[in-house]
């Protein structure tokens, strides 16, 4: 099974801060992945291992590998992976169609019937200016210039994060759609295991250093999860750290924090899913 996105020992450090150590990831293409952080909802790493997937930034230890290349590395490298950064930023002075053309303009493989049939069936008026969007309208136009772009890769920086329910619903139920349609593979991160968990193959936690985790992140995957195409499925998932639970301020273990190898993770009250850690799929 080929590999869309492949670290190992992947760091990145600001000055005296480790904001991502340690990390090893193999994750397979054609899935959709979502990161969680754990502890708080920022700091765990999760905008930095992004950006160094998009190559936005450089590892300060380790190795990563995207769609068989570095990150950013060449014009081609490029054109393999859509990259949508958080809060979904769009040029607020530009209309929808001078978005539209700015894409076609800068990407090789820009797909322009693509771009234009989803602004068509999400209403957007191509010439009204970005700024004026409301936020699920700008979220919905940076996802039509990520997926127009026709990526091997398409990366999702918390792009719900600023959305009401309606609007994140929709959001996510359209890019299952767009998964679908043009068979892409998905990594987005989110601080909310209910974002990831009914439309993702696998989810990966990043722990934040406040844990007194050694580990730095934990792969897994729902035993069922909720979305209409893959209702009922099962999959498995490779541990990437199999270290003891840590211990909260009570000294008890967190309710769903703490995997082992082939053990069964039941979350708390809110969670739907039951989550197993046990080999990766072959």
């Amino acid at each position: 099974m080929s590999a869309v996105l492949r670290a190992q020992g992947l760091g990145k450090r600001y000055k005296q801060r480790w904001a991502l150590q340690n990390c090893d990831l193999d994750i397979p293409a054609g899935r959709v992945v979502g990161l969680v952080g754990l502890v708080g909802p920022n700091g765990a790493g999760k905008s930095t291992l992004l950006n160094l997937a998009s190559g936005m930034l450089t590892p300060t230890a380790g190795t990563i590998e995207v769609c068989g290349g570095r990150p950013a590395e060449g014009v081609e490298q490029l054109a393999k992976v859509g990259f949508v950064a958080q809060d979904t930023p769009v040029y607020a002075a530009l209309s929808v169609a001078d978005h539209l053309d700015l894409g076609k303009r800068l990407n090789p493989a820009w797909d322009d019937a693509v771009a234009r049939d989803r602004i068509r069936h999400l209403g957007l008026n191509s010439r009204q200016k970005a700024g004026k969007l409301s936020g699920g309208q700008r979220a919905q136009l940076a996802l039509t210039l990520g997926i127009a772009k026709r990526p091997e890769l398409l990366i999702l920086d918390e792009p719900v994060a600023a959305l009401d329910p309606l609007a994140r619903r929709e959001f996510m139920q359209d890019l299952m759609e767009a998964v679908a349609e043009h068979e892409l593979s998905v990594v987005l991160s989110s601080h909310l295991v209910s974002d990831v968990e009914r439309t993702c193959d696998y989810v990966i936690v990043l722990v934040d250093s406040r844990c007194r985790w050694p580990a730095t992140s934990t792969t897994w995957s729902p035993a069922t999860t909720g979305s209409p195409d893959r209702a009922g499925t099962r999959r498995r998932c490779r541990p990437v750290s199999t270290s003891s639970p840590p211990a909260t301020p009570t000294g008890r273990p967190p309710s769903w924090c703490a995997p082992t190898r082939r053990s069964t993770i039941r979350p708390g009250p809110s969670a739907r899913s039951v989550w197993k850690t046990s080999s990766w799929p072959t």
